[in-house]
């Protein structure tokens, strides 16, 4: 019996061993997720107030955009076949991102139909640089939102360009 004796403390022991380091895993566990748990909420608290900001500011620049249009096509309605599907995707995009006021009226608007849907290409452009630039900033779910109004921007860009000659 000394020797089965034995084998059993030691079982017992190592037994002990395994469940005294597994309760204070547990409890480490336990503290580290109280620790961030705790700080949980302030980051995402952070994370959403600048998902928002971001969504104002992009907001405000695809609005812009969308008064650009609206202006083009006021002054040049002989446009407004070519531009009104593009203006309302620029809309769907300042929707998208939670944006439906208009901003400050855009600049002037050149006299010669060419030379307006020109400035119309360089504020496609300029928006989407600025959605592409924003992508760094973005949690997961806004960039793939902010990379998808990016290139129907640098699409809208082309086909002011490229589209439109043929």
């Amino acid at each position: 019996m000394g020797r089965t004796g034995t084998t059993r403390r030691r079982a017992l022991m190592v037994t002990g061993a395994v469940a005294a380091g597994a309760l204070t895993g547990c409890s480490d566990e336990e503290r580290e997720r109280r620790r961030t748990h705790g700080a949980a909420p302030d980051a995402a608290r952070d994370a959403a107030r600048s998902d928002a900001a971001l969504r104002r500011r992009l907001a405000a620049s695809s609005g812009a955009l969308r008064d650009q249009y609206d202006a083009v096509i006021a002054q040049h309605p002989s446009l407004a076949g070519q531009l009104a599907a593009l203006r309302e995707a620029v809309s769907e995009h300042v929707a998208a991102l939670g944006g439906t006021t208009r901003v400050a009226a855009p600049g002037a608007i050149p006299a010669a139909a060419p030379a307006a849907v020109k400035t119309l290409v360089a504020a496609e452009r300029r928006t989407s640089d600025a959605y592409l630039a924003a992508l760094v900033d973005a949690e997961p779910e806004l960039a793939r939102l902010l990379a998808s109004i990016a290139a129907a921007g640098a699409a809208h860009a082309y086909l002011l360009t490229k589209g439109g000659s043929r």
